[in-house]
């Protein structure tokens, strides 16, 4: 019980983040020898927790969308996020096999880890000046362009906020907009992964310890709670620099515990 816990507080608290989650579920999962309960079923619905928090937190403006889908920014913002989703639907799709075999190596994820936490602090010196502030002012070609940075996230250890909120503020959208873009990104491409996850897996499902696939759920959905409500807010304050240099100190700790084994 402990473990499922502890797996759906890391899962709630890295998902948005850009740390990367499945590189923290793979890693500390490893660590404590912990199996989820009907194989996939576990990973897959804590992630939904994860989900659900966004959904709860953006929810008046996500309303505010689809009840205003006659008017011209409502249509740019939904516009935006699936032309934002469809690299990652098509490309998640074909590359499944090899994916999945990606995920097997916890070596993989630790390296990507630290190679990315590189990356971000690269990225913070490089862009100096953004020049859109709102997700409705990001053109097709721009929203087109941040889904094939998504699609970097396939990679365990990469980051799929890190991804999209990097690749968002190299084509020129600020701190915030790339942020809240990357949250409701996560939206359909967390819900496509997770069904798409579960077709394949479906043979395999059950829910034998629904209890703690529960608890897991739970404390994913609180913990990623806390984290949207105030991610925005501390990137605003403090920028990407403190994520990246712990990915650099937890990529290299993992490298030097797996190699050590």
């Amino acid at each position: 019980m402990i473990e499922a816990l502890l797996l759906g507080i890391v899962e709630g608290l890295t998902e948005f983040l850009p740390i990367s989650s499945t590189a923290h579920l793979m890693l500390i999962g490893d660590m404590l020898g912990f199996e989820g309960p009907a194989g996939k079923t576990f990973e897959i619905v804590i992630q939904l927790g994860a989900i659900l928090a966004v959904c709860v937190v953006f929810w008046p403006r996500l309303w505010g969308v689809a009840t205003t889908l006659n008017q011209p920014r409502s249509v740019a913002f939904v516009r935006n996020v699936l032309l934002a989703f469809l690299p990652a639907a098509v490309i998640g799709a074909t590359l499944y096999k090899y994916i999945k075999q990606m995920l097997e190596s916890p070596l993989i994820a630790a390296v990507a880890l630290v190679v990315g936490g590189f990356a971000i602090l690269l990225i913070e010196r490089l862009v100096k000046r953004a020049r859109i502030h709102d997700i409705e002012d990001m053109s097709p070609a721009l929203a087109f362009g941040v889904g094939f940075c998504q699609v970097l996230a396939m990679v365990p250890g990469v980051s799929r906020a890190g991804a999209t909120i990097m690749g968002s503020m190299l084509l020129g959208l600020d701190r915030r907009a790339a942020a809240e873009f990357s949250f409701f990104l996560a939206i359909p491409t967390m819900c496509g992964a997770s069904a798409y996850s579960l077709y394949k897996n479906w043979a395999t499902l059950s829910f034998d310890g629904a209890g703690l696939i529960a608890i897991g759920f739970v404390a994913a959905f609180l913990s990623a709670l806390v984290v949207v409500r105030g991610f925005i807010g501390f990137v605003g304050r403090h920028g990407f620099a403190p994520f990246a240099w712990y990915r650099i100190v937890f990529g290299s700790v993992m490298i030097a515990l797996i190699l050590s084994r």
